[in-house]
């Protein structure tokens, strides 16, 4: 473990105390923010190079109650990172040592979150940058990485050739999604908007659906029931959950990541067949940080399977810039904040 006395006392920190009308604008910019305390256990303060960012980093801290008990203020937002070890506690595997770079998250937003100089984090959610990836590449792992993983990987066979349909394949998830399926050796039907469409074939996309002028529902419905795997990250078209009997194997399973209109997991949910529902097993995904995945994600790009696609990348200062960026929901790939410019 590194001595008390080289654990620094301050650092440079995007803090908030209020996310109305929006986080980023009650973002500052404080020079001299309080640091994370030194780590203890399984603990690390890492020094941060990249913080990549979610749509769940401005809209969880928006949520009164949640934010209210997770979340001491000011804070700094944020879960997904990468940079270099600092410092440890003392049961942190001997492989995470002072100065390693690596990759991770935050299992939950804390007041300590990564848009800052230092971020403490435990070993189970840190893995090492694996050789020739770029650290703004491994710092969008955490999230959207492992969550299409989970999304995936546990419902289809790897190397049977199952028929995945991934609905949303341009968005940071998705771009993930339709890589991680292929690398399993799925046949990838993706649906996006025309403007994407040879940007997801790209990705290794088998076939596109063009939402914006061709009928998703009716397209795949006329395909018969062949896809083992449906991942939806935007909730529409509405019916396409209730009509999935017709396009889903027995036995496939409906994963859903996202929805533009929240509710939808819910309603989905509960809602039976004979009402209207869908007769298809529904599963909700709700993303949760293990060390197995995120090193199973950040392997696949350290072996060229996954190209991590980065629509934007900003300077520390223009953080809440990026903020307004991913909130437009025009973002194709990942957005990330550089905290340490790099030539």
């Amino acid at each position: 473990m590194t001595s008390p006395s080289t654990h620094p006392e301050t650092m440079q920190a995007w803090l908030y105390s209020t996310t109305h009308p929006t986080l980023e604008q009650n973002l500052t910019l404080t020079p001299s923010a309080p640091t994370p305390p030194a780590p203890k256990n399984t603990q690390l303060l890492i020094r941060v190079h990249t913080c990549a960012l979610n749509p769940a980093d401005y809209k969880v801290p928006a949520m009164p109650v949640i934010s209210t008990l997770l979340i001491r203020k000011p804070a700094s937002p944020c879960l997904d990172f990468a940079g270099e070890i600092v410092s440890t506690g003392p049961s942190v595997p001997s492989t995470l040592t002072p100065g390693k770079l690596v990759y991770g998250t935050l299992p939950l937003p804390t007041q300590f979150g990564p848009l800052a100089e230092y971020v403490l984090a435990d070993a189970e959610h840190i893995q090492i940058v694996p050789e020739g990836v770029e650290v703004d590449h491994a710092a969008t792992v955490g999230v959207a990485g492992q969550t299409a993983w989970q999304a995936i990987a546990p419902y289809v066979t790897a190397g049977a050739g199952d028929k995945v349909l991934i609905v949303g394949a341009s968005g940071g998830c998705g771009i993930y999604g339709v890589q991680i399926a292929k690398a399993l050796g799925c046949e990838v039907t993706a649906v996006c908007s025309g403007k994407n469409v040879e940007f997801v074939k790209g990705l290794g996309a088998d076939e596109v659906i063009d939402y914006t002028v061709e009928n998703v529902v009716e397209v795949v419905k006329a395909k018969g029931r062949v896809f083992r795997l449906v991942v939806d990250h935007v909730g529409e078209p509405w019916e396409l959950y209730r009509e999935s009997d017709k396009f889903m194997v027995s036995g496939g399973v409906f994963t859903q990541v996202g929805a533009n209109w929240m509710p939808t997991f819910a309603v989905r949910f509960i809602r039976p067949g004979f009402l209207g529902g869908g007769r298809m097993k529904y599963v909700p995904i709700f993303w949760k940080s293990n060390k197995k995945d995120l090193t199973k994600v950040g392997e696949l790009i350290g072996e060229g399977k996954v190209k991590v696609v980065l629509d934007s990348v900003f300077g520390f200062e223009d953080a809440p810039k990026a903020f307004e960026k991913l909130r437009g929901g025009r973002a194709r790939g990942k957005v990330v904040v550089r905290v340490v410019e790099r030539a």
